[in-house]
């Protein structure tokens, strides 16, 4: 069989088990499965697969027909202007969370030189991202799971970072090194009731350190900001990313906390996202 029947087949399981975006799926798992971009298998559609990349696709269709992450069965994931390794130890990044970057890029300048602290890394996605925008940028990034710590080193490694960035196997608790001028976290926030009613792909296979919020979904956030208050420099800023039903209590916390919030950013289907504050 060739590269358009291998690829029709994998559409229709993919289809069959009612996963989203069966065709692009399918597409990205077979140019992973014999090693060729997109552009190969449109213009090489009669081309024949051998038994090794035969075996490797059907693998893939197999498992991502049971909801197992595209960006897992691949190890990348694009964020912002870069790929990213990802395996289960991290959260896949997601789209939303390029707003934390922008957000940077408006307030700082490519002259400005300063230290920026990432709590809950994760595969370093918004730290290195930041970095490479920012010459003059110094970084840090903390998580509580080491499995996560290896992902993003490998990263910065990838990235060319490695001479500008530290990563420390902490929890936000415990963590006590240095003052920083910005400060940026994704944390975990989604409710634990609310956690099995993610989608199948999420809440099956990506890791529950990273997605739950405690009983109320405010427990890491709330961790997170009084760990900042400490952490951060006067007139410091500090970026982080919310649920979209939580702005009016993080405010609150903010302002009990020592820092004036600047404005809350909404993502790209309407939702509060991300709170931007400076501490007082």
């Amino acid at each position: 069989m060739n590269i358009e029947n291998f690829l029709n087949e994998g559409i229709s399981i993919l289809k069959k088990n009612k996963i989203p975006n069966p065709q692009l799926d399918s597409e990205i798992l077979l140019c992973n499965s014999i090693k060729k971009d997109k552009r190969h298998i449109i213009l090489n559609p009669k081309e024949y697969l051998d038994s090794d990349q035969i075996e490797i696709f059907k693998n893939l269709i197999e498992r991502r027909k049971k909801g197992e992450p595209v960006a897992y069965l691949v190890n990348r994931k694009e964020f912002w202007k870069d790929e990213f390794f990802v395996n289960k130890d991290v959260l896949i990044p997601r789209p939303d969370t390029e707003i934390i970057i922008e957000q940077v890029l408006k307030i700082y300048s490519k002259k400005t030189q300063l230290q920026v602290l990432d709590i809950g890394t994760g595969s370093g996605c918004i730290l290195l991202s930041i970095l490479k925008e920012r010459n003059n940028f110094y970084g840090t990034g903390i998580d509580i799971s080491k499995k996560s710590i290896k992902v993003s080193k490998f990263n910065a490694k990838q990235l060319n970072l490695i001479n500008r960035v530290k990563f420390f196997h902490s929890s936000v608790d415990n963590f006590k090194i240095g003052k920083y001028d910005l400060v940026v976290s994704n944390p975990p926030y989604i409710e634990l009731f609310n956690l099995k009613y993610l989608e199948k792909d999420v809440v099956s296979f990506e890791p529950k350190l990273a997605l739950s919020g405690g009983y109320d979904g405010f427990s890491k956030i709330r961790k997170v900001i009084i760990r900042a208050s400490n952490l951060i420099k006067k007139n410091g800023k500090f970026i982080l990313e919310i649920g979209f039903n939580q702005k009016n209590k993080v405010k609150k916390i903010l302002k009990e906390k020592g820092f004036y919030v600047n404005k809350t950013i909404k993502d790209y289907g309407n939702n509060d996202r991300c709170i931007v504050s400076t501490k007082i």
